[in-house]
Protein backbone atom coordinates (compact mmCIF):
# COMPACT_ATOMS: atom_id res chain seq x y z
CA UNK A 1 0.00 0.00 0.00
CA UNK A 2 2.88 2.42 0.33
CA UNK A 3 2.92 2.55 -3.51
CA UNK A 4 -0.58 3.44 -3.21
CA UNK A 5 0.10 6.67 -1.02
CA UNK A 6 2.87 7.81 -2.91
CA UNK A 7 0.76 7.55 -6.41
CA UNK A 8 -2.03 9.60 -4.20
CA UNK A 9 0.52 12.38 -2.78
CA UNK A 10 1.87 12.40 -6.12
CA UNK A 11 -1.48 13.45 -7.69
CA UNK A 12 -2.29 15.57 -4.25
CA UNK A 13 0.35 17.83 -5.34
CA UNK A 14 -0.18 18.39 -8.83
CA UNK A 15 -3.48 19.50 -7.80
CA UNK A 16 -2.31 21.54 -4.69
CA UNK A 17 0.26 23.48 -6.86
CA UNK A 18 -1.73 23.77 -10.57
CA UNK A 19 -2.31 27.66 -10.54
CA UNK A 20 -5.96 27.83 -12.34
CA UNK A 21 -9.01 30.14 -11.09
CA UNK A 22 -9.72 28.11 -8.09
CA UNK A 23 -6.93 28.77 -6.53
CA UNK A 24 -7.78 32.45 -6.96
CA UNK A 25 -11.42 32.57 -5.70
CA UNK A 26 -10.28 30.54 -2.33
CA UNK A 27 -7.53 33.23 -1.62
CA UNK A 28 -10.15 35.97 -2.83
CA UNK A 29 -13.41 34.43 -0.45
CA UNK A 30 -10.94 33.83 2.36
CA UNK A 31 -9.47 37.12 2.35
CA UNK A 32 -13.14 39.68 1.52
CA UNK A 33 -15.43 37.06 3.42
CA UNK A 34 -13.40 35.44 6.14
CA UNK A 35 -11.86 32.03 7.55
CA UNK A 36 -15.68 30.32 7.15
CA UNK A 37 -16.77 31.11 3.80
CA UNK A 38 -13.19 30.17 2.80
CA UNK A 39 -13.46 26.83 4.15
CA UNK A 40 -17.37 26.43 3.00
CA UNK A 41 -15.75 27.14 -0.72
CA UNK A 42 -12.62 24.74 -0.36
CA UNK A 43 -15.63 22.01 1.02
CA UNK A 44 -17.94 22.54 -2.34
CA UNK A 45 -14.61 22.30 -4.18
CA UNK A 46 -14.01 18.79 -2.61
CA UNK A 47 -16.90 17.45 -2.73
CA UNK A 48 -17.23 18.35 -6.46
CA UNK A 49 -13.74 16.06 -6.98
CA UNK A 50 -15.32 13.98 -5.16
CA UNK A 51 -18.55 13.61 -7.32
CA UNK A 52 -16.09 13.32 -10.53
CA UNK A 53 -13.77 11.14 -8.89
CA UNK A 54 -17.17 8.62 -8.34
CA UNK A 55 -18.16 9.65 -11.89
CA UNK A 56 -14.85 8.45 -13.39
CA UNK A 57 -14.69 4.82 -11.56
CA UNK A 58 -18.11 4.13 -10.87
CA UNK A 59 -19.95 5.10 -13.56
CA UNK A 60 -17.73 5.23 -16.38
CA UNK A 61 -20.48 5.36 -19.24
CA UNK A 62 -21.94 7.97 -17.66
CA UNK A 63 -18.46 9.97 -17.59
CA UNK A 64 -17.92 9.14 -21.66
CA UNK A 65 -21.58 10.23 -22.05
CA UNK A 66 -20.22 13.60 -20.20
CA UNK A 67 -17.40 14.25 -22.43
CA UNK A 68 -19.17 13.48 -25.62
CA UNK A 69 -20.29 17.19 -24.63
CA UNK A 70 -16.93 18.75 -22.81
CA UNK A 71 -17.42 21.86 -25.50
CA UNK A 72 -20.83 22.84 -24.00
CA UNK A 73 -19.30 21.98 -20.39
CA UNK A 74 -16.13 23.77 -21.36
CA UNK A 75 -18.43 26.74 -22.70
CA UNK A 76 -20.60 26.72 -19.74
CA UNK A 77 -17.67 27.09 -17.49
CA UNK A 78 -16.09 29.68 -19.38
CA UNK A 79 -19.35 32.32 -19.18
CA UNK A 80 -19.46 31.57 -15.66
CA UNK A 81 -16.29 32.36 -14.81
CA UNK A 82 -16.68 35.24 -17.20
CA UNK A 83 -19.82 36.61 -15.44
CA UNK A 84 -17.75 36.24 -12.35
CA UNK A 85 -14.82 38.34 -13.77
CA UNK A 86 -17.46 40.99 -15.11
CA UNK A 87 -19.44 41.06 -12.12
CA UNK A 88 -16.29 41.60 -9.76
CA UNK A 89 -14.43 44.02 -11.93
CA UNK A 90 -17.20 46.14 -12.68
CA UNK A 91 -20.25 45.67 -10.85
CA UNK A 92 -19.21 44.49 -7.34
CA UNK A 93 -19.78 47.25 -4.32
CA UNK A 94 -17.09 49.29 -2.51
CA UNK A 95 -16.72 48.10 0.59
CA UNK A 96 -17.00 50.84 3.48
CA UNK A 97 -14.92 50.49 6.96
CA UNK A 98 -18.24 49.32 8.33
CA UNK A 99 -19.21 47.39 6.38
CA UNK A 100 -15.73 45.57 6.03
CA UNK A 101 -15.66 45.14 10.24
CA UNK A 102 -19.65 43.90 9.49
CA UNK A 103 -18.14 40.71 6.97
CA UNK A 104 -15.69 39.92 10.18
CA UNK A 105 -18.12 39.55 12.39
CA UNK A 106 -21.38 38.29 10.53
CA UNK A 107 -21.25 35.10 8.62
CA UNK A 108 -25.04 34.05 7.81
CA UNK A 109 -25.80 30.25 6.75
CA UNK A 110 -27.02 31.63 3.41
CA UNK A 111 -23.39 33.16 2.67
CA UNK A 112 -21.94 29.97 3.70
CA UNK A 113 -24.20 28.04 1.50
CA UNK A 114 -23.59 30.23 -1.40
CA UNK A 115 -19.78 29.69 -1.11
CA UNK A 116 -20.12 26.53 -1.06
CA UNK A 117 -21.96 26.32 -4.68
CA UNK A 118 -19.65 28.76 -6.05
CA UNK A 119 -17.13 26.30 -4.97
CA UNK A 120 -18.35 23.28 -6.41
CA UNK A 121 -19.81 24.85 -9.58
CA UNK A 122 -16.85 26.73 -10.66
CA UNK A 123 -14.64 23.56 -10.07
CA UNK A 124 -17.19 21.01 -11.43
CA UNK A 125 -17.52 22.81 -14.74
CA UNK A 126 -13.76 23.07 -15.71
CA UNK A 127 -13.72 19.99 -17.98
CA UNK A 128 -10.16 20.05 -17.53
CA UNK A 129 -10.66 18.71 -13.71
CA UNK A 130 -12.63 15.74 -15.90
CA UNK A 131 -9.70 15.18 -17.90
CA UNK A 132 -7.29 15.03 -14.84
CA UNK A 133 -9.56 12.70 -13.00
CA UNK A 134 -10.01 10.45 -15.52
CA UNK A 135 -6.21 10.37 -16.30
CA UNK A 136 -5.40 9.24 -12.98
CA UNK A 137 -8.27 6.66 -13.10
CA UNK A 138 -6.84 4.82 -15.75
CA UNK A 139 -3.30 5.56 -15.03
CA UNK A 140 -4.34 3.41 -10.75
CA UNK A 141 -6.30 0.93 -12.83
CA UNK A 142 -3.33 -0.01 -14.83
CA UNK A 143 -1.02 0.08 -11.78
CA UNK A 144 -3.52 -1.46 -9.45
CA UNK A 145 -4.25 -4.53 -11.84
CA UNK A 146 -0.72 -6.10 -10.67
CA UNK A 147 -1.54 -5.54 -6.76
CA UNK A 148 -2.90 -8.42 -4.54
CA UNK A 149 -6.16 -5.64 -3.44
CA UNK A 150 -6.57 -3.46 -6.43
CA UNK A 151 -9.98 -1.91 -5.47
CA UNK A 152 -8.09 -1.23 -2.24
CA UNK A 153 -5.35 0.27 -4.17
CA UNK A 154 -7.19 2.41 -5.96
CA UNK A 155 -9.66 3.62 -3.20
CA UNK A 156 -6.28 4.17 -0.93
CA UNK A 157 -4.88 6.68 -3.56
CA UNK A 158 -7.94 8.42 -4.16
CA UNK A 159 -8.60 9.04 -0.98
CA UNK A 160 -4.62 10.22 0.10
CA UNK A 161 -4.80 12.45 -3.18
CA UNK A 162 -8.41 14.11 -1.91
CA UNK A 163 -7.26 14.73 1.61
CA UNK A 164 -3.96 16.26 0.27
CA UNK A 165 -5.79 18.95 -1.67
CA UNK A 166 -8.01 19.71 0.84
CA UNK A 167 -5.96 19.88 3.46
CA UNK A 168 -3.86 21.99 0.63
CA UNK A 169 -6.80 24.28 0.19
CA UNK A 170 -7.49 24.66 3.40
CA UNK A 171 -3.77 26.27 4.40
CA UNK A 172 -4.31 28.12 1.66
CA UNK A 173 -7.43 29.86 3.73
CA UNK A 174 -5.95 30.31 6.62
CA UNK A 175 -2.81 31.89 4.93
CA UNK A 176 -4.79 34.46 3.03
CA UNK A 177 -6.48 35.52 6.22
CA UNK A 178 -3.28 36.24 7.82
CA UNK A 179 -3.76 39.40 5.23
CA UNK A 180 -7.11 40.30 6.74
CA UNK A 181 -5.63 43.27 9.01
CA UNK A 182 -4.49 45.27 6.25
CA UNK A 183 -7.85 45.29 4.36
CA UNK A 184 -9.02 48.88 3.67
CA UNK A 185 -11.45 49.56 1.25
CA UNK A 186 -9.51 50.24 -1.48
CA UNK A 187 -7.14 47.23 -1.04
CA UNK A 188 -11.17 45.43 -1.24
CA UNK A 189 -11.72 47.12 -4.24
CA UNK A 190 -8.62 46.47 -5.79
CA UNK A 191 -8.39 42.69 -4.67
CA UNK A 192 -12.05 42.88 -6.36
CA UNK A 193 -10.78 44.49 -9.67
CA UNK A 194 -7.36 41.93 -10.22
CA UNK A 195 -9.39 38.64 -8.81
CA UNK A 196 -12.43 40.20 -11.99
CA UNK A 197 -9.52 40.24 -14.04
CA UNK A 198 -7.77 37.44 -13.63
CA UNK A 199 -11.17 34.75 -13.91
CA UNK A 200 -11.85 36.56 -17.32
CA UNK A 201 -8.30 35.75 -18.09
CA UNK A 202 -9.07 32.31 -17.11
CA UNK A 203 -12.43 32.45 -18.45
CA UNK A 204 -10.97 33.21 -22.01
CA UNK A 205 -8.04 30.41 -21.53
CA UNK A 206 -10.88 27.94 -20.70
CA UNK A 207 -12.92 28.68 -23.55
CA UNK A 208 -9.88 28.70 -26.47
CA UNK A 209 -8.61 25.51 -25.12
CA UNK A 210 -11.43 23.64 -25.25
CA UNK A 211 -12.30 24.92 -28.77
CA UNK A 212 -8.87 24.19 -29.67
CA UNK A 213 -8.79 20.49 -27.63
CA UNK A 214 -6.56 21.49 -24.74
CA UNK A 215 -7.90 22.36 -21.64
CA UNK A 216 -6.64 23.50 -18.23
CA UNK A 217 -6.91 21.82 -15.03
CA UNK A 218 -7.78 22.80 -11.07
Amino acid sequence: MISALIKGIAMGLVLSISVGPIIFAIIRQSVLNGHKNGLFFVIGVSISDITVVMICNVFSQLFHSAMAHEKVIGIIGSVFLFIIGIYNLFFKKVMSEQEIRACETKQTSRALVSSFFSGYFMNILNPGVFIFWFASSAALMSAASSSEHPLRYRVTSFVTCLIFVLCGDILKVFLSGKIRNRLTPHNIHLINRISGLIMIVFAVILLVGVMSGKLIQH
